[in-house]
C-alpha cells in the first residue's frame, strides 16, 4: 500500500469555469478584508452597536455582525423597534421600548435583560456613539443555536442595537401614493413590530415602480389600514382629524403622540375634532388633507393618491400645523418624552 495522499487547503478552490472561490485561512485575514471594505467609506453610518452575544458595545464597523444561525436571520424570529436621537435627546424611547417588549411577548421571545437594563444599554450606547441626530434601532431575537424552525435549540435570546447616523428634517413637500396590491399582514403580525417586512418592502417597491413615494394598504373589509411602515391620517372636509382604528394595524408611537397633541388645535378652534374610526376608500380619497405619520417624518403631507389629488392637490395648512405640534414636541417637549443623553 502506498503512502496516504496528503492534502492541503488552498486559498482558492476551482470547481468549474473561471470563477475561483477564495478560502480565508485565518480570522485575521478575514478581518483585514472587512477593514478594507470599510476603509473606502468616507463617513461611518453606524457609530456604535451593542450585541449581547459580544456582551458590550462595538465601535469597529467591521465587527458589527450577528451570527448566521441566529433565528432572526434564517427564520425571522425577531422583533425590533426604534427611537429618534434629536438634539442630544432620545425622543419617545420609553413608549417605543414598551411596545418593543409587547411585540417580543407576542412573538414568544424572552429578553436576556430586564426592561431597566435594556433602557440603560440603549442610553449608554447613544452616549458612546456621540451622535446628536439620527436613529436608534434595536432587536430582540430568539438567538443563535441551529437552523431548525423551533427555537428550543437556542440557548438564550439575543439583544442587538445600533445607532444610525441619519439626517432628517421637517417634511414640507407633498408626496404621491398608490393603493398597494401587495396583501397586508394578518392582524397578529401587523400589530407586533417583527422583522418579517417582506410585504412592506414589496409594497414600497411597487409604489416606486409606479413613480410614487409610498402606498396605502386597504384591509379585507375595504377600510383604510396603514402605509408600509407608517400610519396614515386624514383631515375631513369638516376639519376633523381622523386616523383608522389600530385594532388590526401597528399602533404607531408617533401617531399616538399626535392624537394626544392634536386637541390643542381643537381648543384653538382650528380643528373640529380628533378621532379614530373606520374609513372607506371613497371617504378617505374625499378628504381635504392626507398625511403619513411616523417617527422620522414626523408628518409627511400626501397630495395625490392613485393619481387623484387629495383636496386641492397642495400641502394642507392643517397638516403643517399638526407637523409643527410634533416637531415642537421633539425640540422642547416634556421630560417624559425626551431623555437627555449623558454623552461621554
Amino acid at each position: 500500500m502506498g503512502n496516504p495522499t496528503q492534502t492541503t487547503v488552498s486559498s482558492e478552490i476551482e470547481v468549474d469555469g473561471d470563477f475561483k472561490v477564495h478560502v480565508f485561512s485565518s480570522s485575521s485575514e478575514l478581518l483585514e478584508k472587512l477593514h478594507q471594505t470599510w476603509s473606502s467609506v468616507e463617513k461611518q453610518p453606524y457609530p456604535a452597536m451593542y450585541s449581547s452575544i459580544y456582551g458590550g458595545i462595538i465601535l469597529d464597523p467591521a465587527m458589527m455582525v450577528i451570527p448566521i444561525d441566529d433565528h432572526m436571520v434564517h427564520r425571522g424570529h425577531g422583533v425590533f423597534d426604534t427611537a429618534i436621537i434629536f438634539e442630544g435627546h432620545l425622543y419617545e424611547l420609553d413608549v417605543h421600548l414598551d411596545r418593543f417588549l409587547r411585540s417580543a411577548s407576542k412573538a414568544k421571545i424572552s429578553s436576556p435583560f430586564p426592561r431597566s437594563t435594556l433602557r440603560s444599554i440603549l442610553i449608554q450606547l447613544t452616549a458612546v456613539s456621540k451622535l446628536k441626530k439620527g436613529t436608534l434601532r434595536y432587536w430582540l431575537s430568539a438567538g443563535p443555536g441551529d437552523f431548525l424552525l423551533s427555537s428550543a435549540g437556542c440557548p438564550k435570546p439575543a439583544f442587538y442595537a445600533v445607532v444610525i447616523d441619519q439626517d432628517f428634517s421637517q417634511c414640507k413637500e407633498g408626496v404621491k401614493v398608490i393603493t398597494s396590491n401587495v396583501p397586508m399582514k394578518a392582524p397578529l403580525f401587523a400589530t407586533m413590530k417583527n422583522v418579517n417586512y417582506l410585504p412592506n418592502v414589496l409594497s414600497v417597491l411597487e409604489a416606486e415602480e409606479k413613480g410614487a413615494f409610498g402606498s396605502i394598504w386597504i384591509d379585507e373589509v375595504g377600510y383604510i389600514a396603514e402605509g408600509p411602515n407608517v400610519n396614515v391620517a386624514f383631515i375631513t372636509q369638516e376639519k376633523e382629524l381622523v386616523m383608522p382604528f389600530f385594532d388590526n394595524i401597528l399602533y404607531g408611537c408617533t401617531a399616538k403622540r399626535l392624537l394626544e397633541l392634536a386637541p390643542k388645535l381643537v381648543d384653538q378652534g382650528v380643528l373640529k375634532s380628533v378621532t379614530t374610526k373606520n374609513l372607506t376608500v371613497e371617504e378617505a380619497k374625499g378628504a381635504a388633507e392626507m398625511m403619513y405619520v411616523g417617527s422620522t417624518l414626523p408628518v409627511l403631507p400626501i397630495i395625490a393618491w392613485d393619481d387623484q389629488p387629495i383636496g386641492d392637490g397642495k400641502v394642507g395648512e392643517l397638516t403643517m400645523l399638526l407637523s409643527n405640534l410634533l416637531w415642537d414636541d421633539m425640540v422642547a417637549g416634556p421630560d417624559t418624552q425626551r431623555i437627555l443623553v449623558p454623552y461621554v
